[in-house]
């Protein structure tokens, strides 16, 4: 029998090895070139990416991508050079206003009035009857809530969950349905901010005369929606998904339906979900009766902030929403007899069952920041760009295929599009003026983007996601992959065809 005090020599060599690398690359750390390290401007993606899929362990993950960049640009005080700044930032405090304030809020009084589960079993009795009905049921439920990835995860989520655990949905079978209902659907059904953000990337000086204004930028964007194969293809994957009619062929995710239907399992046994007990079981106060206001309420208030002035020719009111959201949920729940106290107990409950998400969105966005100071999207643009001069047609291909590695690097289609745009519409205006291959090459932008954005453990999206389905992080990344990667494999594979007829 080992004594406690034993040493793990595993532990040690791991240690060991990881010492001698930071000091290798401390010593050999590069020089500023341009805007970027070179290669070494991949060192923390890839040092995350790996650690990610070989620990599981995204926390640690972030950690050490974090420090391999200060290695890399040789400051060793990370804390006061990536941490403060990302922590301390505009975004990051709209991160827990919203995704641990208000949403642990939300979800936290939906525990304990039982709205979001008195909704989902009122819909249940009238559409879901089956596995198959309660998966179509979440994919419809993301076609409605399409505002945008995030909100879209969070409503479809935490709406279904109830209503999927019933009938036996694996949790990563829903963490699926709801991240490729989510961005993908964002970007065709665009009734929301993207078109107005995308339009200020794209209306600059190169494009003159194609694109004079952002009213211009917007009319390209909902030109460019049939051309954005990839969300098309994967929204359509998804709902063959929840039909049963995907052939799944010894993927990952056909190990997790085989699981859940043989043994009713929802987790796999290694399976850490990333949000709480406290939001994940059902705990209504006894002598309170749940009715559809308890969740209808905040959710007519939030999806009101959020398409209203859209509607009215401004932006989406997203904070003001979630916001209200809580507030609209509280008084509604005290007007019927919830306690005060109780009331305020729940919301801080819910504030600490999503604690763990935000704290994962944190190092998520300090990555984004170190990913920035060493100019890895740009190095990938301009060291992949430089492949056109002898084939112009792979050109949407390519874009496409750039945007799935920044935005899978980095966790961001938004910040994607902001590297990619601005160089890619020129570029392919310069190669060819045809309107058909500009829309070619937008589409493959957005669908590129997404793609990433959809599958990274370190996006926000996919973390939202599982957390809203109450899945292990990376147990949704794994199953998601190979599935986005054949939607984003025929999509690639119809730009360069159609490409190549223009040519």
């Amino acid at each position: 029998m080992k004594s406690s005090s034993s040493i793990n020599i595993s532990a040690v060599i791991v240690l060991a090895v990881g010492l001698l690398i930071s000091v290798l690359v401390w010593q050999f750390r590069p020089q500023l070139v341009g805007a970027h390290y070179g290669w070494w401007s991949l060192l923390p993606a890839l040092v995350t990416l790996t650690i990610c899929f070989a620990t599981r362990n995204v926390l640690l993950a972030l950690l050490l991508g974090v420090f391999s960049g200060g290695l890399v640009i040789g400051q060793l005080n990370i804390i006061e050079i990536f941490l403060v700044p990302s922590l301390g930032s505009e975004k990051y405090a709209q991160i827990l206003l919203i995704y641990l304030w208000a949403l642990g809020g939300l979800l936290g009084l939906w525990n304990v009035n039982g709205g979001a589960r008195y909704f989902s079993e009122a819909m249940a009795q009238k559409f879901v009857k089956s596995r198959v009905s309660a998966k179509v049921f979440a994919w419809v439920m993301g076609i409605v809530f399409h505002q945008g990835g995030t909100i879209s995860t969070v409503l479809t989520g935490t709406t279904v969950k109830p209503v999927s655990d019933k009938h036996k949905v694996a949790h990563e079978e829903l963490a699926y349905v709801v991240d490729s209902t989510a961005s993908p659907v964002a970007t065709i059904i665009p009734f929301n901010v993207w078109p107005i953000y995308i339009a200020g990337l794209i209306a600059i000086e190169p494009m003159a005369g194609m694109i004079d204004s952002e009213a211009d930028g917007i009319t390209l964007f909902f030109q460019a929606i049939p051309y954005n194969f990839y969300a098309w293809i994967a929204v359509a994957m998804t709902l063959l998904f929840a039909l049963d009619k995907l052939p799944l062929l010894g993927s990952p995710m056909s190990k997790v339906v085989a699981r859940v239907q043989e043994s009713g399992e929802l987790d796999s046994a290694h399976a850490s979900p990333i949000s709480a007990t406290e939001l994940t079981d059902a705990n209504v106060h006894p002598g309170y009766s749940p009715s559809i206001i308890d969740f209808i309420t905040p959710i007519f208030v939030l999806m009101g902030f959020c398409i209203v002035p859209w509607i009215a020719g401004g932006s989406p009111m997203v904070f003001e929403g979630f916001g209200l959201a809580v507030v609209a949920a509280f008084i509604v729940s005290t007007i019927k007899g919830l306690p005060i106290d109780v009331a305020f107990n729940a919301i801080v409950t819910g504030i600490k069952g999503v604690t763990v998400g935000a704290i994962v969105l944190g190092l998520a966005l300090t990555l984004a920041t170190v990913s920035e100071k060493l100019g890895t999207s740009g190095f990938v643009v301009g060291a992949t760009l430089a492949w056109l001069q002898e084939m112009p047609y792979i050109l949407p291909s390519l874009l496409m295929l750039i945007c799935m590695v920044v935005a899978f690097s980095i966790g961001s289609s938004w910040g994607t599009y902001a590297v990619v745009f601005p160089v890619a519409l020129p570029l392919a205006f310069a190669i060819s003026p045809d309107p058909t291959f500009i829309l070619l090459s937008f589409g493959a932008v957005m669908g590129g983007a997404v793609f990433g954005d959809q599958c990274s453990p370190i996006s926000d999206t996919t973390i939202l996601s599982a957390l809203a389905c109450g899945s292990d992080l990376m147990d949704h990344v794994t199953t998601q992959l190979p599935l986005a990667v054949v939607a984003a494999t025929v999509a690639a594979v119809m730009y360069a065809l159609i490409s190549y007829t223009l040519f």
